[in-house]
């Protein structure tokens, strides 16, 4: 990786942790200066615009989905497990981390469009990039006629990660998750599947919370 590209996902890194607990994306580049320790022109540079910060951000929010998707996959050969104990994860790390949720401005075709060519295509390569995981997982599962399911859980995801940022909910919260994955697996119509228990969350919380105290 080039410094220019460290640089860059630094700044990004810097740009998510001062948008914690924010309902909007009220940060701008200016901001950064003295967040980052970087000059205002190096920030500049690197984001010419404001939309090319909030694209940036985005990238930068994907790439984390794409990395822990490679490990779920890795933990959950079950196609219908691995695409609700991801999902799980992902609310339980926004919520925890009282992340911004970026599902609020982006997609944006109006940002895309302000923002330049390489902040532009980088976001749409990773997006691109997750949606297709998602994708795979879906259709695996087995075809289910009667509604577009891949529409139906992409609206239910944004909205459940809005809705959850939203009311406060708590990242350790077993029966947020057990009633999550249940409401996906109807959305899925994978709903005669074997589902994860009440207990299992219980367990799993125990041990993401046992492994961060570890590390």
């Amino acid at each position: 990786m080039s410094n220019w590209q460290q640089r860059e996902s630094y700044l990004a890194e810097v740009a998510e942790r001062c948008l914690r607990g924010h309902k909007s994306f009220d940060l701008r580049r200016s901001h950064l200066v003295e967040a980052s320790q970087i000059s205002k022109g190096t920030i500049y540079n690197h984001f010419p615009s404001e939309a090319d910060l909030v694209v940036a951000v985005a990238t930068a929010h994907f790439k984390h989905r794409l990395e822990r998707a490679v490990i779920d996959s890795e933990l959950y050969p079950n196609y219908l497990k691995c695409f609700l104990m991801h999902h799980c994860w992902s609310i339980r790390d926004d919520l925890l981390h009282d992340r911004f949720i970026i599902a609020r401005v982006m997609p944006n075709s109006e940002l895309l469009a302000q923002a330049t060519d390489d902040n532009r295509y980088a976001f749409e390569q990773v997006y691109a990039e997750y949606i297709e995981w998602n994708r795979h997982l879906v259709e695996s599962m087995g075809v289910v006629e009667g509604f577009n399911r891949a529409e139906l859980v992409a609206n239910y995801l944004r909205g459940a990660q809005i809705n959850c940022n939203d009311a406060d909910k708590q990242y350790n919260d077993h029966h947020l998750y057990y009633q999550f994955s249940y409401a996906l697996a109807q959305l899925l119509g994978q709903s005669n599947q074997r589902l994860p228990t009440l207990n299992y969350y219980i367990d799993w919380l125990a041990e993401l919370e046992g492994t961060a105290n570890a590390a």
